[in-house]
């Protein structure tokens, strides 16, 4: 496997990743806000679908023509990081899968060296290559996918990026009750002992 063929792979997989963290999940839950800044999973998974046609599209001189409105100049900011009532899980997730298609046109088509302009990054770092966009794609989908993984625990408790994850160790609810108790008071532990060495009292 050469180097694009491995970057493609890390970048398909970080792809299948986070649309699972849909799974068996109900309408509310997908879109549900659960952190101060609205961080929400299908708010993600359209943020990463736009994010691709663009830096797999017009970055190199290859528009996949879908008009993204979140992206208007009269949008509200931050519009593509959440999912209005009426666009459906079915649209974004189509979105999700039409954008990494284009994408994978794109990467089939090009190779490494290919030459391409981010219109919207700093005059002095705009011009890139493939290989660097692929880079940078694997790593923003693996930044948002970590967002994901917390998300989806807070809903359901499911952790990991499937059953059995072996990267997970394997304890039951009760045991990660404990486990996470222990932390707790590791954390306790220390705060209390930097507060007695700063000569402050304990909340």
């Amino acid at each position: 496997m050469d180097e694009k063929e491995t970057l493609h792979r890390y970048l398909r997989v970080r792809r299948d990743n986070l649309l699972g963290k849909l799974d068996d999940l109900n309408e509310y839950e997908v879109r549900r806000p659960l952190t101060p800044t609205g961080t929400n999973l299908l708010g993600l998974v359209k943020h990463l679908a736009s994010v691709e046609l663009g830096y797999f599209g017009e970055v190199f001189g290859r528009p996949s023509g879908v008009h993204l409105p979140w992206y208007d100049d009269d949008a509200a900011p931050d519009a593509d990081l959440w999912v209005t009532a009426d666009e459906t899980r079915e649209y974004i997730v189509g979105l999700h899968l039409s954008a990494a298609a284009h994408s994978d046109a794109t990467i089939d088509a090009l190779p490494l060296d290919a030459a391409g302009v981010v219109p919207w990054w700093s005059e002095d770092r705009r011009d890139v290559t493939l290989h660097q966009i692929l880079v940078h794609m694997v790593a923003e989908r693996a930044h948002h996918l970590g967002h994901a993984d917390i998300l989806h625990e807070l809903i359901d408790g499911t952790a990991g990026q499937r059953p059995g994850d072996p990267n997970l160790t394997p304890r039951g609810p009760e045991e990660w009750s404990a486990h996470r108790a222990t932390i707790e008071a590791a954390a306790r532990a220390a705060f209390d002992a930097t507060q007695k060495a700063q000569g402050r009292d304990n909340p």
